[in-house]
């Protein structure tokens, strides 16, 4: 409970700060360092012990091919899959398995991540009409991410089991710096 209550408070700090100036542009915060960091310090078990709970997550194909997506498109994929992440990592069946400070910080970042996007997205939708083909990739981040929450109840959320799912996480953030590559500057 405590943590929800830190996560809470600093989210509150968090959208009490002073706007800033956006330009909208995918911005290398988009695929934050800093974030795929904590990711990879909340390590807890090694992978190594948790070999047999290995699994096919089926990443979805079309981001693996990021090159085809338009910037808007892009903007709405990264959102939902940092809002999946967010989601994730929010659920209280996680508190139990991350050190609270890291935690606290990841989904800290994740969330100003959001925020940023979710502006973004708002301009770019006054300005043009999203895509077709972006519906179609941001149900398959949906259908990905509720197979590894699946995954998770199967595995009744154990160590391992979140083990497996942090480094699969990784290599999202991995992605998603990729797909935001193409679109800077």
């Amino acid at each position: 409970m405590a943590l929800s209550i830190s996560v809470l408070l600093a989210l509150v700090m968090l959208c009490s700060s002073p706007a800033y100036s956006l330009d909208c542009d995918l911005r290398p915060s988009h695929g934050n360092p800093e974030t795929f960091t904590l990711l990879s310090q909340m390590e807890r078990v090694s992978i190594l012990s948790c070999l047999k709970d290995r699994t096919d997550f089926n990443f979805p194909q079309i981001l693996v091919a990021g090159n085809q997506l338009e910037k808007t498109q892009v903007t709405a994929v990264v959102h939902e899959m940092l809002q999946q992440i967010f989601n994730l990592f929010s659920k209280s069946d996680s508190f139990v398995a991350w050190d609270e400070t890291l935690l606290d910080r990841f989904l800290v970042g994740l969330y100003q991540q959001l925020d940023d996007l979710e502006t973004c997205l708002r301009e770019e939708m006054n300005v043009e009409q999203l895509p077709l083909g972006n519906e179609n990739s941001r149900l398959a981040v949906k259908r990905y991410f509720q197979g590894i929450s699946l995954y998770l109840k199967e595995k009744e959320y154990s160590h391992c089991a979140w083990e497996v799912v942090r480094v699969e996480i990784r290599r999202c953030l991995l992605v998603v710096n990729k797909l935001t590559g193409t679109f800077r500057k």
